[in-house]
């Protein structure tokens, strides 16, 4: 599986996996996060969510024209790993406004939370494109060095760079299948301490009490199943106080194995930063040695890869608008429709790492059996399959929502076990999220990595940093509406916000098979 690679893969596969460990803890955990210390709405919440999330991918941008400029890609990734865990040291720190629910101290907190965030982007745009880049150029200097043996040698080294980004990616999941058990265990131990037992609709509903006063059945029939034996109530606006501080603490102390991850990672960094290839310093010397008729053909050839990049950037905007429902319309259906009793909805998202690792030593065997038998799947036509299987995902969740007749999610978090009964509504089990993860992993297998490689083999040399931060640009931009789909899913029957993210797939991936052939010339 590693054989023939590049030295370099390993040690900055392991760079980035520290760090995704740091950030998935925060992110399993984020838009729920900002619900139950706030008392957000989830539309509000994940508005927020999602201006981070863009944040994050269009700041790589920056990064990478930033490294581009300086042409120093060692320095912008060490101070990428310092800012963000800056950011993760800020929101470590437990504060609680007296007020929960409104009042200057609650905005400052508020606003404190969202410039921690900020930090944290920008410190990622800095670091995760540039990286890529480097892994990129690794993949570069194999080709080159393999071309002196030959056309047969030079294709083996050029299928390598796929499987190199699927490697890259497995060491991504690694750190993400671990983190989203942090916060939500730690959460439930300081819960024990305190006599309180985990219950998702719990943080809510005392926000609601808090700013109404009123004691709805809902609250009674909840309250029961979050107390421990021993706990003795004096009131219930001190125990909705209490909860919510409690519930929340547990999760900014998570943040501080963040903080471990980052540090760790920038170690590995610098220790193993030698072996890595600068993009940008080594295609100077080559440049100035070209002649003016070849300026002009490269001038040529560089418009029909930016073209060719710009139509694969703008299919993966509606990917990840639909895949990163994960952490949006997905956390939330977990938290609403899934029965969670004992596995908090945060913790669902380990699937997805969980589907990377087990999938992508498959996918890979396949992938090469294809093209041993000269069968090979070009990186445009992966991606074109990759949104028809995203599409799937959402096509389960539709008709499992029809065939339960489930209301939007306000809808059924206002409701009572009486009246869930009487509708004959009932949660569905957890092997729902288990199938719609399925799909979408594989989805990302067939998009996210080779997105990745095919954007190291059309991009302009002299433009890798930028290149890669467009590809994670187009993801901002993804990311930037994502919040539509917890509006969607507490608007209407939430059939119909599957139904949104069905035809966005389908309509991707039949614009991208539409351009297929054109996108396998250019990148060939």
């Amino acid at each position: 599986m590693f054989s023939k690679h590049p030295k370099g893969l390993i040690p900055a596969a392991i760079a980035n996996m520290g760090e995704r460990f740091g950030y998935y803890i925060m992110n399993a955990v984020l838009l729920l996060f900002l619900v139950s210390k706030f008392g957000l709405p989830d539309g509000t919440a994940g508005i927020i969510y999602s201006v981070f999330y863009f944040g994050i991918y269009v700041l790589s941008l920056v990064g990478g024209i930033i490294a581009d400029q300086t042409q120093n890609y060692n320095k912008t990734i060490q101070w990428g790993l310092i800012i963000m865990s800056l950011g993760y040291i800020c929101l470590a720190i437990p504060l609680f406004s007296s007020d929960l629910n409104g009042g200057s101290e609650w905005w400052g907190i508020l606003v404190f939370t969202c410039l921690s965030l900020l930090m944290i982007a920008f410190g990622n745009g800095l670091f995760k494109g540039n990286l890529q880049a480097i892994v990129g150029k690794m993949y570069d200097e194999l080709e080159a060095e393999e071309a002196k043996k030959g056309p047969e040698a030079l294709k083996i080294a050029q299928e390598k760079r796929d499987s190199g980004f699927q490697i890259f990616y497995v060491f991504i999941n690694i750190g993400g299948l671990i983190a989203p058990f942090v916060a939500p265990l730690l959460r439930q131990w300081w819960l024990k301490q305190h006599l309180f037992n985990y219950n998702s609709e719990m943080p809510a509903l005392c926000h609601k009490y808090l700013a109404d006063g009123v004691l709805t059945q809902k609250f009674s029939e909840t309250f029961s199943n979050a107390v421990l034996p021993g706990y003795q109530l004096t009131d219930y606006a001190q125990f909705s106080t209490d909860y919510i501080t409690v519930f929340n603490q547990g999760i900014h102390y998570s943040f501080i194995a963040s903080v471990a991850a980052m540090l760790l990672s920038l170690c590995v960094f610098l220790l193993t930063k030698k072996m890595f290839p600068q993009p940008a310093k080594k295609e100077e010397t080559a440049v100035a040695n070209y002649s003016e008729e070849e300026k002009t053909a490269m001038a040529t050839e560089i418009k029909q890869r930016l073209y060719a990049l710009s139509a694969v950037l703008g299919i993966a905007i509606f990917f990840w608008l639909s895949f990163h429902q994960n952490g949006q319309s997905l956390a939330v259906f977990a938290r609403d429709f899934i029965r969670t009793d004992s596995i908090a909805p945060e913790i669902w998202q380990a699937l997805n790492p969980f589907f990377v690792i087990v999938l992508t030593p498959v996918i890979m065997w396949l992938f090469s059996s294809l093209a041993k038998r000269g069968k090979s799947i070009s990186t445009p036509r992966k991606i074109a399959m990759g949104m028809a299987i995203a599409g799937c995902a959402y096509l389960f969740l539709m008709i499992i929502s029809m065939v339960n007749g489930y209301p939007s999610g306000t809808d059924f978090r206002a409701m009572n076990a009486e009246q869930m009964a009487a509708a004959g509504l009932s949660k569905s089990g957890p092997w729902v999220l288990i199938v719609t993860y399925f799909f979408l992993t594989v989805a990302e297998l067939f998009i996210s990595p080779l997105g990745l490689s095919f954007v190291s083999k059309v991009a302009p040399r002299n433009l890798i940093g930028l290149c890669q931060g467009l590809w994670l640009g187009a993801t901002a931009i993804g990311n930037l509406f994502i919040f539509v789909g917890p509006i969607m899913y507490n608007a209407w029957p939430i059939q119909y916000c599957w139904a949104v993210f069905f035809a966005i797939c389908l309509i991707s991936m039949s614009v991208m098979l539409g351009m297929v052939r054109w996108l396998e010339k250019v990148a060939c």
